[in-house]
């Protein structure tokens, strides 16, 4: 079930000669809501600048527009504050010469939480079973007489500062936003009075606004009031996968007809999913991936297959399976393209260990990829060979997205490590939160293993509880590569994630100026390259030493 809201506002000008707050709700379609939420926002217009209302209303069109047009995968504080930063930079560009102030306060309920963006002096409370509490602070100056000034608002200041708050919504819970025109001259108690009277929202609003005016104020007067009804059932996943209760397919045999695919055969079996070999009326090679029957009662199951599903559409290009439109499917499944070629893991094992020049071809193609989702806020946290495909037609291809995770969407199982033990981050060991950073890290040892078919710390199995020390240096096993590329290796897979790149894009222009670019890393000396080498040579001349002494000895 969705989010369900009722919701009411009132604004008047009251004494003054233009009234400069602006209101913007926006109820989206459902799918939009299920992924990008419910926004409500209120914006107080500075008179003393060029045109407070033009700032208050430009700045909520801004808002409404560009925040659904973010990716969906980004958190909703990290949507906000990228369309508020760049909005505030057109504030100040476009006053005049004078500036052009506003206030802002935003409110975003999605699923089953809320995100709270605010900046300035209007007022945002949060009520439940009769209790008024106040989740927004006053950004004005606290000397004597100054506090009406703001000392941060939209267009102020270059480096704008937001405050931002989330946090779970509760069932009956009302949030309030209110323009200074209101709290200044009513306070919280009255306020409060205000809600337990009135009935509906649009009658509370209604009363907060013309009770203001009733008791002296000479400012505009805005309130917006939202109520939460019934919470969205199951966990963020079920909704943005905008999963439906779908049955899982019967077994499917060679030569069927399912929902117009032609089945070839099942081409992989586990505990986990099943993959389809199908054929499209044009006879296209695609893959449909569903569940097993053992996974039918598993409440997760159905909603992380659809999510992978979404993730893929998300981030469409060359560097990730093409999946197929749907429109008529009516079972849980989905369908994605199947292309020639070979896993490194197959490449690795049939040829051995890549030599410079492909492996050089085929790693700045993984780092385009991670930054393609990272920049969309996913996070594989499965990168190994065995799901990196190398096409046929020259594409490195990411596969297997079924561990994905999306910060601020996706839900993570606490104490659980998902992926394979030897590409796992030391971080994540410890019960650190995914980050890109680990994802960094699985490419850094993905690539390290396919240079040299051994792992920087060793192979690690699922039951042990590994220390991590220094990595061996691929040179150990490739005398071969250049030392620009060894010190490379060495900072994709240390230990400590401060040592590593801290982007996809930073490891590639490394990459990609190899020798031009010094990477910022202390010569490693040959002790600590190679300890065994060197302690084999001192013992060898201690040796030789003590022997030419025996023989001046005897001949003395």
């Amino acid at each position: 079930m969705a989010l369900q809201l009722t919701f009411g506002e009132a604004t008047a000008t009251g004494p003054r000669a233009e009234n400069q707050d602006a209101i913007r709700v926006v109820t989206p379609a459902p799918a939009l809501a299920a992924s990008k939420g419910f926004l409500f926002a209120l914006a107080d217009g500075v008179s003393q600048c060029a045109d407070g209302g033009l700032a208050a209303r430009a700045t909520l069109q801004a808002l409404a527009l560009d925040y659904y047009a973010t990716p969906e995968t980004w958190a909703v504080a990290q949507s906000l504050d990228r369309l508020l930063v760049a909005h505030n930079r057109w504030l100040q560009a476009n006053g005049g010469g004078q500036p052009l102030l506003t206030t802002l306060t935003a409110l975003v309920l999605r699923g089953r939480r809320f995100t709270l963006a605010h900046v300035g002096d209007c007022r945002a409370y949060r009520w439940l079973d009769g209790q008024i509490e106040r989740i927004s602070e006053d950004h004005v100056w606290e000397q004597p007489g100054m506090q009406h000034v703001l000392k941060r608002a939209m267009g102020l200041d270059q480096h704008l500062v937001v405050d931002y708050l989330e946090g779970e919504l509760r069932e009956g819970e009302r949030f309030l936003l209110v323009s200074d025109g209101v709290w200044a001259a009513l306070g919280d108690s009255h306020i409060q009075h205000i809600l337990q009277d009135a009935g509906d929202p649009t009658a509370a609003t209604q009363a907060l606004v013309s009770a203001a005016h009733l008791a002296g104020s000479q400012d505009n007067a805005s309130a917006l009031l939202v109520q939460v009804g019934t919470l969205a059932q199951g966990d963020l996943a079920d909704t943005l996968a905008q999963l439906e209760h779908w049955p899982l397919p019967p077994k499917l045999r060679e030569g069927q007809n399912f929902e117009g695919w032609q089945v070839e055969r099942l081409i992989a079996e586990s505990r986990q999913s099943l993959v389809y070999r199908v054929r499209d009326a044009q006879a296209r090679r695609w893959l449909l991936k569903t569940l097993p029957a053992s996974r039918h009662d598993e409440a997760q199951a159905g909603p992380a297959l659809l999510q992978e599903e979404w993730f893929l559409r998300r981030v469409a290009g060359r560097h990730f399976p093409e999946i197929h439109p749907q429109p008529q499917r009516q079972h849980l499944y989905y369908v994605m393209r199947e292309y020639a070629g070979e896993t490194l893991a197959e490449h690795l094992q049939q040829s051995g260990p890549l030599g410079l020049s492909a492996w050089l071809e085929l790693a700045p193609r993984l780092l385009k990829a991670l930054g393609v989702l990272h920049r969309r806020n996913i996070l594989h946290r499965d990168i190994k060979p065995e799901n990196l495909l190398w096409g046929d037609d020259g594409e490195l291809r990411l596969l297997d997205f079924g561990l994905a995770y999306c910060p601020g969407l996706s839900q993570d199982t606490a104490h659980e490590l998902p992926g394979t033990p030897s590409y796992i981050a030391p971080e994540a060991f410890a019960g650190v939160a995914p980050s890109a950073q680990q994802d960094l890290y699985a490419a850094g040892v993905s690539l390290y293993h396919l240079l040299t078919g051994h792992y920087p710390y060793g192979e690690i199995e699922a039951f042990q509880h590994p220390r991590f020390g220094a990595p061996t240096p691929a040179s150990r096993y490739r005398p071969d590569l250049p030392g620009w590329l060894d010190e490379l290796l060495l900072k994709a897979v240390a230990n400590d994630p401060g040592q590593r790149f801290e982007t996809a894009e930073e490891w590639l222009l490394a990459l990609e100026q190899g020798e031009r670019q010094a990477l910022k890393v202390r010569p490693r000396p040959l002790l600590e390259r190679e300890p065994l080498k060197v302690w084999r040579t001192v013992a060898l001349l201690s040796l030789l030493f003590n022997l030419a002494l025996l023989v001046l000895s005897f001949k003395s």
